[in-house]
């Protein structure tokens, strides 16, 4: 059934993709249902506060989406989507986008609009983004803030079952490593748990070390290899914001040396905060 999913960050520009799809399939002559978070009758920041009316609101849209599907008409579901748990059969358009991206993005939304800081952090790392070489997340398009919809593979995707031809946008690069995922996951929080823990007992200033890391981290000065020194505390919210967009770009960049990851993730930090 013509099931398109759009998923991604809170304020990725997924509304803008489904009003294009829309535009594009209507002037084919074709009928489009959208199923949006309109049919979230509560404050946003509040449903996404609480689980249990996360879940009843999830459990919404699915219903809501299963009363408009049928062999012909195009049903286009325009939400946040970071849990797949929709439908098999489903074409997915992950608007990709960096978090700072989204959260400069969010800031700019009318007041009543706006997701909290600390939910847009909570939903970004939640998000499960989708991979094209699993089955139940194909067919997949990836669309980068300045992408053109691919409109025509996405058609025949909807209406002709071909999978998309493997580009760029529609193939996620294969990890170098079946053991990639893990290591990548591992070190990161490693580092990240360093830091959190260093600052229970240190002020800003102090030299905390990284694990497995020979880079220096230099957000100040340094002292020694394997050392940072951090001209502010760092809070968990923006250290798991930061491990959560390094991840996300090391997926689609995989490294060869696994090794080198933790200090990839040195130069990542190096870069990022000031």
């Amino acid at each position: 059934m013509p099931l398109v999913v759009l998923c991604g960050f809170p304020c990725s520009g997924k509304t803008r993709r489904a009003q294009e799809l829309q535009k594009h399939l209507d002037e084919s002559g074709r009928k489009v249902h959208i199923i949006g978070d309109c049919i979230l009758e509560l404050e946003k920041n509040a449903i996404y506060a609480d689980s249990k009316k996360e879940k009843e609101i999830r459990g919404a849209l699915r219903s809501a989406v299963e009363r408009q599907l049928n062999k012909e008409d195009v049903v286009i579901l325009d939400s946040l989507n970071y849990i797949k748990d929709i439908t098999a059969g489903t074409r997915y358009i992950h608007c990709l986008t960096a978090p700072e991206t989204s959260s400069k993005w969010n800031q700019q939304r009318d007041q009543s609009e706006q997701y909290t800081q600390e939910i847009f952090d909570a939903l970004v790392q939640r998000f499960e983004a989708p991979d094209s070489r699993n089955r139940w997340d194909s067919p997949l398009f990836t669309v980068h803030v300045d992408d053109e919809l691919p409109f025509e593979q996405i058609c025949n995707a909807i209406f002709h079952r071909k999978a998309p031809p493997p580009n760029q946008s529609t193939q996620t690069q294969p990890l170098s490593s079946t053991n990639f995922l893990h290591e990548l996951d591992k070190v990161t929080q490693d580092v990240v748990t360093a830091i959190l823990n260093a600052q229970k007992t240190s002020v800003p200033g102090d030299v905390i070390v990284v694990p497995g890391a020979s880079e220096k981290i230099s957000f100040k000065n340094y002292k020694s290899v394997q050392t940072t020194e951090l001209p502010r505390i760092l809070n968990m919210s923006e250290l798991r914001r930061l491990r959560h967009q390094f991840i996300s770009y090391t997926k689609l960049h995989p490294n060869e040396n696994i090794s080198q990851l933790a200090n990839m993730f040195v130069q990542y930090l190096n870069k990022s905060i000031h």
